[in-house]
C-alpha cells in the first residue's frame, strides 16, 4: 500500500462512518498561543473540544501536518521527524470508548490487515486524581486482544494534553506495532526502546479540561480525538525497518542522490545526513507556504535553525557547498503536491525563500567552521571550547551556538555554555545601554482619545491640531515625538517601515518627519524639532 493510498483509505473509511472530512489546518496555530507550531491534531480543534460547535458536525476525519522540534537532534534514525502527518478522527459529544476502539481496530486488522497477534496496547493504570480505564482494558479483552497484550501505564505514557500549560486533556489508549524483534529482556514492553514495539495510533479520551491551577474539571461533553502516526504505519504496510525507507521518503532521497553524487546505504553517516535533509525540507518548505518565513524570533527561528542545520548535513557529509535544498522543492510538490495544494501554490515562492537562506547560511557556515577547526586545534589538550570564543564565532561571525555544540560534540569536544551564557549577558547589557531611551514628558495641548488614520486614503491632510509633542534621548542623539489629532502617517509595525515626509505649519514652517512609529494606541511622528508655535494649524504630508 502506498501513502496516498492509505491516506485515502483512512480518510474513506470515517467518511463512510458518518464523519466529514476537514481539511487540515496551518503549521501556525491559530487557537493556542503557548506553542509556535501545530504539534499534534487537536491544536485546530481545541475550541470544539472545550465545547464550542464545530462547522462540519460532531464527527470529524482529517489528515493534519504537525512539526514537533524537541527531538530533533534524534532525527535521522528510524522513526523521528520534525515535519509528520497524523491521521485523525474525532467525535466531538458524540460516541465514545466503545466506538472509537471498535472503529480503531476494524480498520487496523480488517482493513489493513495486520494480525491481531502484531498489536499491543497501552492503558493508563490512574492515579489519585483519575481512576484507572478499566472500561479501555475490557474493551481491548473482547475484541480478542489477550493480557499480554494490553499493558497499563501512569500518566507520563498514557495522558494526553493539554498541549500548552491549560486546556482539553484526559487518558489515552496507545495501539503499538510489533516489529517481529525478540525481546530485550523480561520488562520488555511498549515503553521500551529497544525497537520492537512502534506506536502506530493513540485513542485520547478527552474527558477534562486542566485549569491553570492544576486542577481539572470535567468537559461539557466527553470527546474522542485520535492520531495515527502516517510515516510510521507506512513503515509497518510497508515492511520497513524505517520511516525513511517508505514510499513517503524514497523519492526525495532518491533526488537527493542525484544532486549530491552519493549513494543512499553506503554510510552510516551519508545516510543520516540524506535522511536529516529529506525530513527537513518538508518542515522548511510547508512552513513557509503557511506563512512562517525563518527570521530570528520565535517560530520564524525554529525555520531558520532546521534549514541551517539540512543545510550543514548537506555541506559537511554530502559534499554540498552551493545552495541545494532550493532544488528539492520540485520533489516534494511531485510527492505532496496533490494532498496538499498550498505546496504547488506557493512553490515559487518557498524556493527563492529558500535558496536566499542558504546563500546566506552557506558564506557563515564555511567561515565558521575554518574558525571552529582553529579553536578546537587550540583547545585540542583540554576538549573544552571556552564560552568566550564560542561567543566570538556567534556574536562577530553569526555562527549559531547549538551549530557549534553539534560540530564539537562530533569531534569529541565539548562547549563552556555556562560561560557562553556570561559573555551573552555581557552582551545584552551593553547593547539595553547602548540602546536607553530618556524621555521628557508629554506637553499637552488638546485632548484626543482617539487618533483618526486616513493613510488608506490620502497621503496628504489640511488643518490638523497637534495634540502633544515631548523630547526623546537616545545614543546621545535628541529627537521630537508629535502626535497629531489626525494623520495620513503610516506607523511602523507588522513588520513595515513607518511613513516619512513633512509638516508645514499655517506660518511656513517645515519640519521632517524621519519615521512614525506606535505606542500606547498613540501615533507618533518622530521629528527633527518641535514647532515654533504648537498652537498653529499644520498640513502633514507623506512621502514614502
Amino acid at each position: 500500500m502506498t501513502a496516498q493510498e492509505l491516506r485515502t483509505m483512512y480518510v474513506n473509511f470515517f467518511k463512510e462512518r458518518r464523519h466529514q472530512e476537514i481539511a487540515s489546518a496551518s503549521l501556525l496555530p491559530e487557537n493556542d498561543p503557548t506553542v509556535l507550531f501545530t504539534t499534534a491534531g487537536m491544536h485546530p480543534l481545541v475550541p470544539y473540544l472545550l465545547g464550542e460547535k464545530h462547522p462540519a458536525g460532531k464527527r470529524l476525519t482529517d489528515v493534519q501536518k504537525c512539526v514537533r522540534t524537541e527531538d530533533i537532534d534524534e532525527v535521522g534514525d528510524d522513526t523521528h521527524c520534525t515535519f509528520f502527518e497524523m491521521l485523525g478522527n474525532w467525535s466531538l459529544g458524540d460516541y465514545f470508548k466503545q466506538e472509537s476502539i471498535s472503529m480503531s481496530f476494524e480498520f487496523l486488522t480488517k482493513y489493513l490487515n495486520i494480525p491481531v497477534e502484531r498489536l499491543a496496547v497501552t492503558v493508563f493504570e490512574g492515579d489519585e486524581l483519575v481512576p484507572a480505564d478499566e472500561e479501555a482494558i475490557e474493551i481491548w479483552k473482547s475484541l480478542g486482544l489477550s493480557e499480554e497484550q494490553i499493558y497499563r501505564y501512569g500518566r507520563e505514557d498514557n495522558w494526553w494534553g493539554p498541549a500548552g500549560q491549560t486546556g482539553p486533556c484526559g487518558p489515552d489508549t496507545e495501539i503499538f506495532y510489533d516489529m517481529g524483534k525478540p525481546k530485550c529482556g523480561p520488562n520488555c514492553g511498549p515503553s521500551c526502546h529497544c525497537g520492537k514495539y512502534v506506536e502506530i495510533w493513540n485513542n485520547v479520551f478527552m474527558q477534562y479540561n486542566r485549569k491553570a491551577n492544576g486542577e481539572l474539571e470535567l468537559l461539557p461533553n466527553k470527546n474522542v480525538d485520535t492520531g495515527m502516526g502516517f510515516e510510521r504505519l507506512c513503515m509497518a504496510l510497508q515492511g520497513k525497518k524505517s520511516n525513511y525507507d517508505t514510499d513517503v521518503f524514497t523519492g526525495m532521497i532518491a533526488k537527493i542522490e542525484e544532486l549530491s553524487g552519493h549513494k543512499y546505504g553506503v554510510t552510516e553517516q551519508e545516510d543520516i545526513a540524506m535522511r536529516v535533509i529529506a525530513d527537513h525540507i518538508r518542515a522548511i518548505s510547508f512552513s513557509i507556504a503557511d506563512g512562517q518565513l525563518p527570521s530570528n524570533v520565535k517560530a520564524g527561528y525554529v525555520i531558520r535553525r532546521i534549514l541551517r542545520r539540512a543545510v550543514r548535513y548537506g555541506y559537511t557529509f554530502l559534499g554540498f557547498n552551493e545552495p541545494f535544498l532550493c532544488r528539492l522543492v520540485s520533489q516534494l510538490v511531485d510527492d505532496m503536491g496533490e494532498f496538499y495544494p498550498e505546496i504547488v501554490k506557493q512553490q515559487t515562492l518557498i524556493e527563492r525563500v529558500i535558496k536566499e537562506e542558504e546563500m546566506a547560511f552557506l558564506r557563515t557556515l564555511d567561515r565558521g567552521i575554518r574558525l571552529m577547526d582553529n579553536i578546537m586545534a587550540k583547545s585540542a589538550e583540554t576538549k573544552i571550547i571556552s564560552g568566550e570564543d564560542a561567543f566570538v564565532l556567534y556574536d562577530t561571525f553569526g555562527f549559531p551556538i547549538d551549530l557549534s555544540e553539534l560540530i564539537a560534540s562530533e569531534k569529541g569536544y565539548t562547549i563552556d555554555l555556562e560561560g557562553f551564557q556570561v559573555e551573552l549577558q555581557k552582551q545584552k547589557d551593553r547593547a539595553r545601554n547602548a540602546t536607553a531611551i530618556e524621555s521628557g514628558d508629554w506637553g499637552e495641548f488638546a485632548h484626543c482619545d482617539n487618533i483618526e488614520f486616513l493613510g488608506y486614503d490620502c497621503t496628504e491632510l489640511e488643518g490638523v491640531q497637534l495634540t502633544r509633542h515631548r523630547t526623546v534621548k537616545a545614543k546621545n542623539k535628541t529627537m521630537y515625538q508629535l502626535v497629531f489629532e489626525r494623520t495620513p502617517f503610516y506607523a511602523e509595525m507588522g513588520g513595515q517601515v513607518g511613513d516619512t515626509g513633512y509638516i508645514l505649519s499655517e506660518s511656513g514652517e517645515k519640519i521632517n518627519i524621519i519615521n512614525t512609529i506606535k505606542e500606547n494606541n498613540l501615533t507618533i511622528h518622530v521629528a527633527e524639532r518641535i514647532p515654533a508655535d504648537c498652537t498653529e494649524s499644520f498640513s502633514l504630508h507623506v512621502d514614502t
